[in-house]
């Protein structure tokens, strides 16, 4: 199943009435949908919940708040990202907790540079 797009949603919502996203942009990764400012991630969207990019500096913060945990895709702790299931997403404070902490971190990031489209590998030429 992949991620619900109603809380894709209720976080473009969340970006938005923050304040406009600078450079903002979305992109499917991991499996969801994420969020970018400038090429950073600041949240996003997977099956069963989603993700914020708080930062090192914010994550003990974040981490305070009810029902967020440390995010683990790999088995172990990823330093200032946090997730949260479905029932967290539903609270409209969590949220808007979290998603200015990811703003904040993100704009604190410089922006990166756009990637160069991939060349189209020339095919080689028959040969008899």
């Amino acid at each position: 199943m992949p991620y619900d797009e109603g809380h894709a949603t209720l976080m473009r919502d969340d970006l938005m009435s923050a304040g406009d996203l600078p450079g903002g942009e979305e992109k499917r990764m991991f499996g969801g949908l994420c969020f970018l400012s400038f090429g950073n991630m600041v949240c996003g969207v997977h099956k069963g919940g989603g993700m914020y990019r708080v930062g090192p500096d914010r994550y003990e913060t974040a981490l305070a708040l009810p029902g967020v945990q440390e995010l683990s895709f790999t088995g172990r702790p990823m330093k200032g990202m946090v997730e949260v299931d479905d029932d967290v997403l539903a609270d409209d404070e969590t949220r808007e907790k979290l998603t200015e902490l990811a703003m904040a971190f993100a704009a604190s990031l410089p922006p990166k540079p756009p990637k160069k489209p991939k060349a189209a590998k020339a095919k080689p030429a028959k040969t008899r």
